[in-house]
């Protein structure tokens, strides 16, 4: 029927009767401000779910971050600042102006050609929009997790040219931050050893492009193994009887190396 809505407007038009003066209470004393902890949350559930392969939670919690979206687009408009098709214009138009190679005349060969240009459009756009220098840099959110921030900031720097030539240069510059780091340990400077501590992470999120991992990735996945061992842990020694402040790492270590033979048995 051409009358029928689509998902999206049914979406817009729940949010809009939520917001209303007869509404939900809840909903209503919501701000932007207030409404911030929830769009990182569901971004990084989304995220979750991709990693554990769940397509139907994928596709809920996807919806969600959607909620937000409309949720601050229908907050600005009743404030009179925009609307939601001014959100969604506001997208196309950044889509069409920097992929020239796809809806101008603009050639390129390489994805990275594709990023490089990219960077080049924004920088212009920035500067159009700013009195001041505009920087390659401008628009990271400065409140991401600092091992995205510093892919991001080292990605963005990449693709005008400001990278290592090989993935060798990176792992020496590794080794020499890792030096550098036990050499401040072993003068007990403290802001010296959290100067190179923070040199030296930089550095392994360097390598990590190199070698194509996405650190935050990583570390995420380390993080949920180490939870599952311990947890493994915690179980054995409560089937034995024991408490894990009684135990000595010996015993706890057994533990450990039989979580890791069940993963290599379970694939």
């Amino acid at each position: 029927m051409s009358g029928e809505q689509s998902p999206f407007e049914r979406l817009v038009g729940i949010m809009k009767r939520l917001l209303d003066p007869d509404g939900c209470p809840w909903d209503r004393e919501q701000t932007h401000e207030s409404l911030k902890p929830y769009i990182i949350e569901e971004s990084y559930e989304v995220c979750d779910a991709i990693d554990r392969g769940d397509f139907d939670d994928l596709k809920e919690e996807l919806g969600d971050v959607a909620l937000q979206i409309v949720f601050h687009a229908e907050l600005a408009r009743r404030a009179g600042r925009f609307d939601i098709s001014e959100v969604l214009n506001s997208i196309c138009n950044k889509l069409t102006s920097r992929h020239p190679h796809v809806f101008g005349d603009t050639n390129v060969k390489t994805s990275r050609e594709v990023l490089a240009n990219w960077e080049e459009i924004k920088k212009k756009e920035k500067s159009k929009k700013k009195s001041r220098d505009a920087s390659i840099l401008d628009g990271i959110p400065g409140n991401m997790p600092a091992l995205a921030l510093s892919w991001r900031l080292q990605e963005r720097a990449a693709n005008v040219g400001f990278d290592w030539d090989k993935t060798d240069d990176v792992r020496k510059k590794v080794m020499e931050e890792w030096e550098e780091l036990a050499q401040a340990c072993r003068g007990g400077d403290y802001e010296k050893i959290e100067e190179e501590y923070g040199d030296l992470l930089f550095a392994l999120v360097n390598l990590s492009r190199f070698v194509g991992v996405n650190p935050e990735q990583a570390l995420r996945k380390t993080i949920v193994k180490f939870e599952t061992r311990f947890r493994h842990i915690e179980k054995r020694a409560t089937e034995n009887g024991r408490r894990l402040s009684e135990m000595t790492l010996g015993d706890m270590d057994k533990f450990w190396d039989e979580a890791k033979k069940n993963e290599e048995i379970n694939g």
